[in-house]
């Protein structure tokens, strides 16, 4: 870890739907990667342990009274964030999938002048893969992504990433609702900050499954096309 990362005020939000299963390694993994950092998982009003999980392991946890989804999840943790001075976030989903010890280095990059970073498993194609399905999509979106901005993301749905002060107070005032991880990348670009990627391993989840089905994999696909078009041609703030 560099000097200027040692002198950031961090913050990790854990965006959560039904994870108790898998909360427990990843908590304990990221306090013991992350001494430095301090630590909070946004329970999306989940219906399992969840809640009572992260105060076991003296996490502080945000309990939403109604499900969010995973955008809204995100953002309370960003909106906490910037009323409470943090210089970086980075977020770590849930499901286990994330290596906290790859956090440092995504900071790196903020410390280097990068406003996000995006933890990539396809810079170096190393661990979990994830299904053909999603790859399939992945690809898709780095195409559309490349078409509107010129630059290739290898990695556009990844949860796995770290904002800096600007993205921050951006994200604090607007934040896609759903599926908001393509989105997010035009809406960066077009306020013309920097994002970066850097190459990460993931892992296969342990505990529950995702919760995204095939009905919810064509939305997604329709929503955030549509999203991501519609994001690149709107108005800079």
């Amino acid at each position: 870890m560099n000097r200027a990362v040692e002198k950031m005020k961090i913050l990790i939000v854990i965006p959560a739907y039904n994870e108790a299963g898998n909360l427990p390694s990843l908590i304990r993994k990221t306090q013991k990667a992350c001494v430095y950092c301090d630590l909070l998982v946004v329970n999306d009003c989940s219906q399992d342990d969840t809640s009572e999980v992260c105060k076991s392991l003296n996490c502080q946890v945000i309990d939403l009274p109604v499900n969010l989804g995973i955008g809204g999840a995100v953002q309370t943790g960003i909106k906490y964030a910037y009323a409470h001075g943090y210089d970086a976030v980075v977020q770590v989903d849930g499901d286990g999938q994330h290596d906290p010890g790859y956090i440092t280095l995504l900071l790196d990059k903020l410390s280097a002048g990068a406003d996000a970073c995006i933890g990539s498993r396809f810079l170096e194609r190393e661990g979990f893969q994830s299904t053909g399905v999603r790859r399939a999509a992945i690809r898709f979106f780095s195409g559309l992504l490349k078409i509107l901005t010129g630059k290739r993301f290898t990695d556009p749905t990844s949860g796995f990433r770290a904002f800096g002060k600007k993205a921050i107070e951006y994200f604090s005032i607007d934040y896609p609702k759903d599926y908001p991880e393509p989105e997010t990348i035009i809406m960066l670009e077009r306020e013309g900050l920097i994002v970066e990627d850097i190459p990460v391993k993931m892992s296969d989840r342990e505990h529950g499954r995702s919760s995204i089905t095939f009905i919810k994999s064509t939305y997604y696909m329709l929503k955030v096309t549509l999203s991501v078009v519609i994001s690149s041609i709107s108005r800079r703030r």
